[in-house]
Parts: C-alpha cells; sequence; structure tokens
C-alpha cells in the first residue's frame, strides 16, 4: 500500500515539470529607459532606416530584426542592460506616436553630435 502511494507521488511529480522558458522567450525586466539608452537606440535606427524612408526593404521583416538585434547587442555593451527586440520596438513605436517632444528632443541632440557640438561614446565626427 505505502509502495503504491510512494508510485503516485513520484508519477505525479514528473507530469508536472516546471515551464522552462526558450532562448527565445526569455523575459526582461521591463525598467524604464535611460535618456542616452533612447538615443543611442534611435541613432541606430535612423543610421540603418529601420522605418524605409529612403530605400525600401526587400525583405522588411528580416532586415528589421536584423537592426533590432544590433541595437539589442550595442545597449547591451554599452550600458549593460539586456531588452527584448520586443521591448525596443514597442519603445520605438511609443517615441514616433505618443512621445513627440522626447523624440524631438532626441533628434535636436543626434543632429548637434553629428554636427560635432558633442563627443558621445562610440560616435566620433573624425575620419
Amino acid at each position: 500500500m505505502a509502495e503504491t502511494q510512494q508510485v503516485r507521488i513520484s508519477s505525479n511529480e514528473e507530469e508536472s515539470p516546471e515551464p522552462e522558458m526558450s532562448r527565445s522567450r526569455r523575459r526582461f525586466k521591463a525598467s524604464n529607459m535611460s535618456f542616452v539608452e533612447m538615443v543611442e537606440m534611435v541613432d541606430i535606427l535612423k543610421r540603418a532606416d529601420y522605418d524605409g524612408k529612403y530605400d525600401p526593404y526587400l525583405n522588411p521583416n528580416v532586415s528589421k530584426a536584423k537592426i533590432m538585434s544590433k541595437i539589442v547587442r550595442s545597449l547591451h555593451r554599452n550600458f549593460g542592460v539586456q531588452r527584448s527586440k520586443e521591448q525596443l520596438r514597442k519603445r520605438w513605436s511609443d517615441l514616433k506616436l505618443r512621445k513627440h517632444d522626447q523624440y524631438r528632443r532626441i533628434k535636436k541632440l543626434l543632429l548637434k553630435i553629428l554636427n560635432g557640438y558633442f563627443h558621445v561614446h562610440g560616435h566620433s565626427n573624425q575620419s
């Protein structure tokens, strides 16, 4: 009798293992993005023509995914934060559609950097 109860208990444990998250579905902490992180993100998105304003993409989903991967790596390397592509995509959309004043400030700052008024980590106006 005790042996059958032991078997039932162990079989119940095997049936419901903890769900493991796959690497692609890993959750990252949804903390606020600092202004310099947003500047870095917008800079990469603008330079890579993420929205396809200047040239249409042949394969937009792949191209946009590559650009987002580049931003994820850059933010991790420069600021030590890990963000998912989905978080960055949403932040970019929010900046363009809802936070016009902040987006304007970022664009203005990027213009100043481009014209040589500021020197920011990773950016240089000398060739």
